[in-house]
C-alpha cells in the first residue's frame, strides 16, 4: 500500500467525532489507535481485532501524531 492510500483511509469530517481524524469507514479516532499502541497493542494485534485494518493504517496513525 502507497503512503498515499495509506492517507486516504485518514479523514476528518466535522460532523463525525466532532472533527477528530478517523480511520475512513471504521468511524474510530487516530486517537484511540495512538491510545491502544501506546499502551502496548502492535499493529497486528490490532488488525486481528479488527480484520479490516491493515499494518501501514496503523503505522500511519502513529506517525500522524508524530510518534506520541
Amino acid at each position: 500500500m502507497s503512503e498515499d492510500e495509506v492517507l486516504a483511509r485518514i479523514t476528518v469530517n466535522r460532523d463525525i467525532f466532532g472533527g477528530k481524524p478517523i480511520i475512513r469507514g471504521m468511524r474510530i479516532a487516530v486517537e484511540d489507535v495512538l491510545g491502544m499502541l501506546a499502551a502496548g497493542d502492535t499493529p497486528e494485534g490490532l488488525i486481528d481485532e479488527r480484520l479490516s485494518w491493515n499494518p501501514p493504517t496503523s503505522r500511519r496513525a502513529w506517525r500522524s501524531a508524530g510518534g506520541m
